[in-house]
């Protein structure tokens, strides 16, 4: 794709992380950049007179510092933006610690055929390699891209592009550093939610380990959790204690199983885990806890089917 021949109305939502950050005198990195700062070097690529580029800054933070609340601001402005008829699609500038979950937040709610694209940087942008305008590029071209319509919601970052469901975080600094645990180039996607906000609602991640008891849970559901994501070793396998535990949670909320590796799918098949299926809890498929957790929460904010959400676990 010539990006000179790039035409079409864009809106770029800043939201901070590392590509909107610079290094202060101490080395400290901190968002300091606005949308527009991080948009100009891009008409050095695309022709200004085809491509507009709006830009709207919508918040300035460090992604680990998210909440459900600041999530739910973004998926509003999205929404906001999309539903626009001068809009061809929306850009989400955001930081790498949480972009998985802002991702797969967005798409369970999107309902346009327009793209949304998250993209970021692994290095601030006075950083002599600096990765934030290669990956802006990339997710521009993302959403010129005429096959990535009705697909839904990707990441754009280092050399890939990668739809929302499924992908991850796999490096903690390579500049292309995330993956996906999707086998298909365009997983399947439920139907989208009606949206509903998810700053009230509490799911925890319980980490499976050896030795891990069932307290964990317990713990978890006596302090509000609405919803339960366990984290299991191997194929999705835990504890005796903690597969009690979780199957008791499961009488009254939903109880997702996944995996603390990286790849392959999810099925406990050992002592504790084998049973889990038949008690109710629920196996996230190729979704890593992060992303589970989002689409649990969404479940219990919109008092949706959690299982609709994980058509790939069937």
């Amino acid at each position: 794709m010539d990006p000179a021949s790039i035409e079409g109305h864009i809106v770029v939502l800043s939201t901070g992380g590392t590509i909107a950050s610079t290094r202060n005198d101490k080395g400290e990195i901190a968002p300091t950049l606005t949308g527009d700062d991080l948009v100009k070097p891009l008409y050095d690529t695309f022709d200004k007179d085809k491509l507009e580029l709006e830009v709207k800054d919508i918040a300035n933070l460090d992604s680990p510092e998210m909440t459900l609340a600041d999530t739910d601001t973004i998926i509003s402005a999205v929404s906001e933006e999309i539903k626009r008829k001068d809009v061809d699609g929306v850009i989400v500038t955001h930081g790498t610690d949480t972009i998985e979950e802002t991702a797969i937040a967005l798409d369970t709610f999107h309902d346009s055929d327009k793209p949304v694209v998250l993209t970021g940087a692994m290095h601030p942008s006075d950083d002599p390699d600096a990765d934030g305008p290669d990956n802006l590029t990339a997710a521009v071209e993302t959403i010129a891209n005429p096959e990535n319509q009705g697909k839904g919601t990707f990441i754009a970052f280092g050399d890939k592009v990668l739809p929302a469901r499924g992908a991850y975080m796999a490096d903690t600094t390579k500049p292309n550093g995330f993956a996906t645990n999707s086998e298909k180039d365009f997983p399947e996607r439920p139907a989208p939610l009606k949206y509903a906000p998810l700053g009230d609602a509490r799911v925890d991640i319980i980490a499976a380990y050896p030795g891990a008891s069932g307290d964990l849970i317990e713990r978890a559901v006596a302090g509000g959790a609405q919803g339960i994501v366990i984290e299991g070793m191997g194929t999705g396998n835990i504890s005796a204690s903690l597969a009690a535990a979780a199957k008791e949670a499961a009488k009254t909320m939903p109880v997702v199983l996944t995996t603390r590796v990286d790849h392959g799918p999810v099925k406990g098949i050992y002592g504790g885990g084998a049973a889990l299926a038949d008690a109710g809890v629920i196996s996230a498929g190729p979704l890593r806890a992060p992303q589970a957790r989002m689409l649990v929460a969404a479940a219990v904010a919109t008092d949706s089917d959690v299982r609709a959400l994980f058509p790939a676990a069937e």
